[in-house]
């Protein structure tokens, strides 16, 4: 790196600089094209906060500065010498374009650039998604993207490229978030009025972040307005949201604040049925953050999150949980070629259970944080080169559980032990443009991991961990004290060949260490998935991917195609025992089965971003395999999420300037799940049958169209700007199965038994298929002001 980076250049650079900016509302525009007028080579690309930077020289000037952007008026400034923090303002064109969509990148960025893996999907394509029950979805939109898969109807969680859902970074504002999810999965917790960009790296994860080995979900909540008060929000069948933005105290800072409620709880209260109207069904989130500049060169943002869920029925029974998370950010800019990043984060996650009962009754918590601090520093040597490097510090805290049995119950008392653990990471990356054809991109993350006190290690006889698991004795350890070590090497690289004019190659390979993961036996995941951290007896999780692909953008960039594969390899997973018990235990290693996995995969993505119809096509051909031994006789399995073909197509189309339509589609293999081979009776009950086979059954094939339709009201030069949503969730009533019990069926057929002499009603073995939804419709109404 220090010889491609050292290279001396004929003389000492000098870069002109400033900041495009959006002359209504003074937010940056991001991906401004910045050039001289007679040398259009030499030009420059805004970044996210609409600076950017541009080489001169003295016999430059004097000359003419071109500024453009797409949907905004260009300018022209001549500049007579070396001027810096200059600010360009833009208006926006008077177009019959009702959006815009922004992005800090070039329009060929997807082939030009080094990145493979990676997709996003801005807060304006998502709006245009059709909704279930009128909430626009983050999670849902990822999942439309090729090489990423569900569990099943009406859930959230993500399974990318073959890794479970707990091996996805999600960051918001770059604080992690556990369980990014409400209703069980049925919304995220992701409001998209407060959203700017999301990006999703499957495939070559850059080196300033790790921690999981699948993917990274990287969100950004958006900065507010500098000039004025700005609002949207909406009124839907289940919930409804607002948000507000605007100056703080001048044109140097910002606010927003956002929240959304459900109101399900509500419509319970009027139920006739005593037993519905005593029940609680509800989520809100509240989302802010503040902006502040002091001067050209520093930047200080903070973001804050909230997140709360409950489940009531009749007093009975109460499930909740809760996500707060806490982000600060400082940007610097000490000269014109190094940045500094500095970040901190608090994230903490808190679940409970409660049931009502005097011989069983009891109420379960727990909670875990994580809290850390990430400082990078960018040097920028000349236009072609960028470095990176700095130092990334997690603490981990997962505390005991808390089980309090209710007065007279049978239930004994549970104490458990804290889990903390202790990671630094360093971190150094590199990108270079070797020639106009060929750029890489190379970095190494090292991570040091402690397990540290206050806690115990347990030791079982002969070290039997995953047999009967006998305890044979106990070391405590202090606060602070080393309870065990790990440590890994994490290369990254990836290639970019330049075939010709809109078409590359390129390649990666990533290697990633996870320290914590959760123990579950539900793929689709719970609120209440114990997560646990690595330690004496669970390893960290290791995942090594290589990738290929083939990159190539049509018609003047308009449409976008390509085409990966990748094969990735998993160390250390771990599965549950047949029966396991993970939440009223203390000794979590003795109910888990570790092993390897490994996965496969061709995806296929079209897609277009300009003109009134937008959209993309995917498909996804994969398989994902594990092998534990005691599970599946010690042969390969698939988990419940292998889903070998998977297609989705999302459309959207602007019929005139007030109506605009959009749909889905999407077709995916059936979910791999256990069939009984037969049954038997105990104490006159029938009784499943199982084989050792593991998920080699499969649920019929999914597939469903969504429609959308968007009617904006005739309010152009108002304030109040209104539009209606009209969306059919499973417009054509496909019946897909959410579940299957094998149970016995009773029907109201009444035959003579001669063995007993009398009438009975005829009792069969048969299967009940349960589905969640039919055709569904909604409406919600959507305002800006």
């Amino acid at each position: 790196m220090l010889v491609i980076s050292g290279n001396a250049t004929g003389q000492e650079a000098v870069y002109l600089k400033g900041q495009v900016l959006d002359k209504a509302s003074g937010e940056p525009l991001p991906g401004a094209t910045v050039f001289w007028k007679d040398q259009t080579g030499k030009g420059a690309v805004a970044d996210i906060d609409g600076n950017f930077s541009i080489k001169i020289s003295n016999t430059d000037l004097p000359a003419t500065l071109e500024i453009r952007f797409l949907g905004y008026q260009g300018i022209s400034r001549d500049i007579n010498n070396k001027i810096t923090d200059l600010k360009f303002f833009l208006s926006p064109e008077e177009m019959s374009l009702e959006e815009v969509v922004v992005s800090d990148r070039r329009e060929d960025h997807n082939v030009l650039s080094t990145e493979i893996g990676r997709n996003e999907i801005s807060s304006e394509e998502l709006k245009r998604i059709p909704a279930l029950f009128g909430e626009v979805d983050l999670l849902r939109g990822i999942q439309l993207l090729p090489g990423v898969t569900t569990a099943g109807e009406g859930t959230t969680g993500l399974f990318v490229r073959g890794g479970s859902a707990d091996q996805n970074l999600i960051q918001i504002d770059g604080a992690p978030i556990y369980n990014p999810s409400h209703f069980f999965g049925f919304f995220s917790v992701f409001n998209p009025d407060a959203l700017t960009d999301v990006a999703l790296y499957k495939g070559n994860i850059p080196a300033q972040f790790g921690g999981r080995v699948s993917s990274l979900v990287d969100i950004s909540l958006k900065e507010g307005n500098t000039r004025k008060i700005e609002g949207e929000g909406g009124i839907g069948s289940i919930s409804s949201r607002l948000t507000v933005d605007g100056p703080l105290f001048s044109e140097n800072s910002s606010f927003v604040l956002s929240g959304r409620r459900t109101y399900a709880d509500l419509f319970l209260a009027f139920s006739p049925n005593e037993d519905i109207r005593n029940n609680q069904l509800y989520f809100y989130d509240l989302s802010g953050k503040l902006m502040w500049r002091k001067g050209p060169k520093n930047k200080f943002t903070f973001s804050t999150y909230y997140g709360s869920d409950f489940l009531g029925l009749d007093g009975q029974f109460g499930l909740g949980w809760n996500n707060w998370i806490n982000s600060f950010n400082w940007d610097r800019e000490i000269n014109e070629q190094l940045y500094l990043d500095v970040s901190a984060y608090y994230s903490f996650y808190k679940y409970l259970i409660g049931f009502s009962d005097e011989d069983n009754g009891f109420d379960w918590s727990n909670y875990f944080s994580e809290t850390g601090i990430r400082a990078a520093l960018t040097y920028l040597p000349r236009e072609d080169t960028e470095i990176k490097a700095g130092i990334h510090s997690q603490l981990y805290y997962f505390a005991p559980v808390d089980l309090q049995p209710a007065s007279g119950s049978g239930i004994e008392s549970l104490v458990t032990n804290p889990r903390i653990g202790l990671q630094n990471n360093f971190f150094i990356a590199l990108k270079e443009e070797l020639s106009e054809q060929l750029s890489i991109e190379g970095g190494i993350r090292f991570g040091l991991y402690q397990q540290i006190g206050d806690g115990v290690n347990y030791l079982y006889d002969d070290d039997d961990v995953e047999g009967l698991g006998q305890v044979t004795d106990t070391l405590e350890y202090r606060f602070g004290e080393k309870m065990q070590h790990y440590q890994g090497l994490e290369p990254r690289l990836a290639v970019r060949y330049l075939l010709g004019e809109g078409t590359s190659l390129k390649g990666s390979y990533n290697r990633n260490y996870q320290y914590i993961q959760v123990a579950s036996n539900s793929s689709a995941g719970l609120p209440i998935d114990r997560w646990v951290p690595a330690g004496k007896y669970i390893l960290p999780i290791r995942g090594d991917q290589v990738s290929a692909g083939i990159f190539q953008n049509l018609r003047n960039n308009q449409w976008e195609v390509s085409l990966e594969g990748y094969y990735r390899d998993f160390r250390n997973i771990v599965d549950l025992k047949q029966g396991a018990n993970i939440l009223f235990t203390d000794n979590v290693e003795t109910e888990i089965l570790t092993g390897n996995g490994w996965s496969y995969g061709l995806e296929f993505l079209l897609r277009k971003n300009i003109g009134k119809t937008t959209g993309w096509l995917s498909y996804t051909r994969s398989r994902v395999f594990r092998k534990i031994r005691g599970i599946n006789g010690g042969f390969p399995y698939p988990p419940r999420y292998d889903r070998p073909n998977d297609i989705s197509l999302v459309l959207s189309h602007q019929l005139t300037d007030r109506i605009s339509f959009s749909g889905t589609f999407i077709y995916t293999t059936g979910i791999a799940v256990t069939f009984p081979v037969g049954s038997y009776e105990v104490d006159n009950q029938r009784v499943p049958l199982y084989n050792e086979q593991r998920n080699s059954d499969r649920f019929p094939d999914y597939h469903r169209m969504d429609l959308s339709l968007t009617l904006k009201n005739k309010n152009k030069g108002r304030w109040w700007q209104g539009s209606w949503n009209f969306s059919v969730y499973n417009a054509y009533g496909r019946k897909n199965p959410f579940s299957y019990e094998f149970t016995d069926i009773y029907n109201n057929d009444i035959g003579f038994d001669r063995g007993l002499g009398e009438e009975v009603s005829s009792v069969r073995p048969g299967v009940v298929m349960t589905y969640l939804f039919g055709i569904l419709p909604s409406v919600t109404y959507n305002f800006k002001f």
